[in-house]
């Protein structure tokens, strides 16, 4: 796949990226659409998604040719090129408006909406979808609200575009995002600015969008109060699905705060010059914001006040001492109410207040406590008592331990975590950002991670069929490993053995493919327990001795009902049962016997382990060779290797070459870790001797002339060409300088050298004449 991607995302050097995507396009879009099938839709998705918007040098060019089209079809008045657009329009700058015409028709909204929900929900890349849907924000909330009822309109273009909306708000809800939802809470389509055009839903329940006549002037939108409430209570239920608690409480406070700065602007009494439609348009705003914040006054209450910090400034800012005299009693009532609610909190501490800020906060509420105001006085008072006796009335509350701001924040980012990636139904970008929040908790080394915790969340999600959540999970057993080595690999080791046997062979293999990268993370560090306790387990899995005894049961079970239906099938024909499949050459009959026979004899067979385990066992344990030899030992080394030259020797099944040709490369690895060692000046303990290279050498020349595997042949004569180049490098001492022309000496052999060259540092000759 990420050849395919790289080949068709990247155009020939003579040819223009912008030429060469508009080429592609229309093919792309086809598997986009699922002509050919899901999977290459899923294909065609992340060809886009990754290959061409995901790339910075060919980011404005795709972006033009496959998004730009499809926000042009939900917002008309957008301008761009792209090869995907309306036919009517394409190639044109201008829009004929003089009469009611219809500009992108139902059939094609429902095209976009369903490509650009394929595109994100196929895909897991936050940035990209956030990038994509924000332009239309309003155009897909608007979409979003035009059911009515109608259930043909619901399913083909409110539900989907409810679905983008939710997820983009998952991803970058922000105070701002939702403002800008509730400026456009009644959006329609732009009915102001030219060109104007507007959503319109057809008697037969499709959606388009049409011109507004040039007769028709600029004109806001029409204020029906049951639309404002049926829009409203839609916002409220997207809120609640798509917000955490803490965002809710932020936009909370502040439309309060809005709210609270307009009545104090009320009170002014200053002539003021505005244009009718702004001053129409701020009210309009204005009262759309208060009807939202009494929906969620009425629905979400519970939700509204969890970030005590926001909620306790609030309320200093408007019992101001300065300005307390001034504010109405139901403006103070409020602010007391939110008091209220910090100093009860179980997590306050009245130490914890900066000493300006209390001595303030005590001067509003003893004014108000003073004050003949009976809806605030007495509140105030009680306020007054509760703030100054807090710590008496708690008395462990002083040596109670309060999180800092950091904890509260990472625990948050925890929560949100675990929920965007364990529920199912959320689409992949919402699981891969929660995937990135839990990077970043590693990667700060926060300790609101419970790493046995975190380590079994892992393990679950590996099990994922997801490959985008494998991938990024087996980085972040990478993250976890250069903090907590041991429990990391204990956590892999455990998983990858599957001593109850749960798990299958391709479960087990993701968790291989994770020990490889952690072993090569620790580099170094792979020694002591860790090493001894890695290359046990995978030696024993490697080993001809692995009994599995619920595989076992498992195997007999499905040989029975194989029996079985084989039985039922001959009685049904009265005989043999013919072979129905297509006409084979001779050939081709031998192949596939061949090839049945290997897939079949992986499966063990009376219980043994898996023949693709044992190579894999085998494969990583070349790894650690390679990685740090030391840190295994020489007990476990002679062990493997002995392991693997009675492989070659003994299993000779053609089944078996996997498990051969992994066997060779650990002798590879072994070769290499020892030249490594010597060209490093790395002082082993143990080596190979003389003996043992002659055993090895001889067992590998037998492989490489008999062996029915042409690949384990190959490996076979690359193993000993290595061994003989290492047992030449070992006769020459590894200190000789590297300006040095010539052998100095070799190991065992006394040589003279030629005085000629001018390394030798010799004195010259001495005649003696001997009487």
């Amino acid at each position: 796949m990420a050849v395919v991607t790289r080949i068709i995302t990247s155009p020939p050097a003579t040819i223009l990226p912008e030429d060469w995507f508009s080429k592609v396009a229309p093919q792309l879009i086809a598997l986009l659409d699922g002509n050919e099938g899901a999977e290459l839709s899923t294909a065609a998705a992340q060809i886009i998604m990754f290959g061409v918007l995901g790339r910075k040098q060919f980011g404005s060019p795709g972006w033009n040719v496959f998004v730009e089209p499809l926000l042009r079809n939900l917002n008309p008045s957008r301008k761009g090129t792209g090869v995907a657009g309306r036919g009517k329009t394409e190639g044109t700058d201008f829009v004929d408006l003089s009469e009611k015409a219809v500009l992108v028709p139902a059939d094609e909204i429902f095209v976009t909406l369903r490509r650009m929900s394929s595109l994100i929900n196929s895909t897991p890349y936050p940035a990209q979808t956030k990038r994509m849907l924000d332009p239309v924000l309003p155009q897909l909330w608007a979409i979003s609200c035009q059911s009515k009822g109608n259930q043909q309109t619901e399913e083909r273009y409110s539900k989907p575009a409810r679905s983008l909306l939710h997820t983009f708000l998952k991803l970058s809800v922000s105070v701002s995002k939702l403002h800008l939802v509730i400026e456009n809470l009644l959006y329609e389509g732009e009915l102001m600015t030219a060109p104007r055009w507007r959503y319109q839903t057809t008697s037969d329940g499709h959606l388009q969008i049409s011109a507004i006549p040039l007769g028709h002037g600029p004109q806001l939108p029409e204020l029906d109060w049951n639309e404002i409430q049926v829009r409203s209570e839609s916002l409220m239920r997207l809120m609640t699905a798509s917000c955490t608690p803490e965002e809710i409480s932020s936009f909370f406070l502040e439309l309060l705060g809005r709210w609270l700065q307009s009545t104090k602007s009320a009170k002014k009494t200053e002539v003021l010059l505005r244009a009718e439609d702004s001053q129409s348009g701020n009210e309009i705003t204005q009262l759309l914001e208060i009807t939202i914040l009494q929906k969620m006054l009425e629905r979400i209450p519970d939700k509204l006040v969890s970030r005590v910090t926001q909620v306790y400034e609030l309320a200093c800012q408007i019992l101001d001492p300065s300005a307390i005299q001034d504010q109405p009693d139901d403006i103070v009532a409020v602010a007391l109410s939110l008091l209220n609610l910090v100093i009860t909190a179980p997590n306050f501490k009245r130490s914890s207040l900066k000493a300006e800020v209390l001595q303030s906060l005590e001067t509003s509420l003893d004014i108000l406590s003073k004050s003949e105001r009976s809806e605030v006085s007495p509140t105030a008072k009680n306020l007054t008592l509760l703030l100054r006796y807090r710590e008496a009335i708690d008395p462990a509350e002083e040596d109670a331990f309060v999180p800092t701001d950091r904890q509260v924040e990472d625990r948050r980012t925890y929560k949100l975590a675990l929920e965007y990636i364990t529920q199912a139904d959320n689409p992949p970008p919402i699981r891969s950002e929660g995937l990135n929040l839990i990077s970043g908790l590693v990667a700060s080394n926060s300790n609101v991670l419970d790493v046995q915790a975190t380590l079994v969340l892992f393990s679950s999600l590996l099990q994922d069929s997801e490959d985008f959540i494998n991938l990024r999970i087996v980085k972040l057993f990478i993250q976890l490993a250069s903090k907590h080595p041991k429990a990391t690999t204990q956590e892999l080791l455990e998983h990858y053995l599957d001593a109850k046997e749960t798990s299958t062979t391709d479960v087990r293999l993701r968790f291989g493919e994770a020990l490889v990268q952690v072993i090569e993370r620790l580099g170094e560090t792979f020694a002591g327990d860790i090493a001894k306790r890695v290359s046990e387990t995978l030696l024993s899995i490697a080993g001809r001795r692995g009994h599995r005894p619920k595989t076992e049961a498992k195997q007999g079970r499905d040989q029975r009902l194989r029996d079985m239906k084989k039985k039922q099938a001959e009685d049904a024909w009265g005989g043999d049962v013919p072979d129905l499949s297509d006409d084979l050459t001779e050939e081709e009959q031998v192949k596939n016997e061949i090839l049945t026979q290997i897939v079949e004899g992986w499966e063990s067979k009376r219980g043994s382990e898996d023949v693709r385990m044992r190579a894999s066992a085998l494969s990583v344990f070349s790894v650690g060779l390679e990685t740090n030899i030391s840190g295994i030992g020489p007990d476990l080394v002679s062990i493997a290797v002995d392991l693997c030259i009675n492989v070659l020797a003994l299993e000779r099944e053609i089944e078996k070459g996997i498990v051969r040709r992994a066997a060779i490369l650990v002798v590879l690895g072994f070769v290499k870790a020892l030249d490594a060692a010597k060209q490093s000046g790395r002082r082993l303990g143990f080596g190979l001797t003389d003996q043992s290279r002659e055993d090895i050498t001889r067992t590998l020349k037998y492989v490489a002339v008999t062996d029915n595997d042409g690949l384990v042949q190959q490996h076979a004569r690359d193993v000993i060409e290595s061994l003989e180049a290492w047992q030449l490098s070992s006769m020459v001492p590894s200190n000789i300088p590297a300006m040095e022309p010539s052998i100095g000496r070799l190991a065992g052999l006394t040589i003279d050298q030629d005085r000629s060259l001018p390394s030798v540092n010799t004195k010259r000759p001495r005649i003696e004449e001997i009487e």
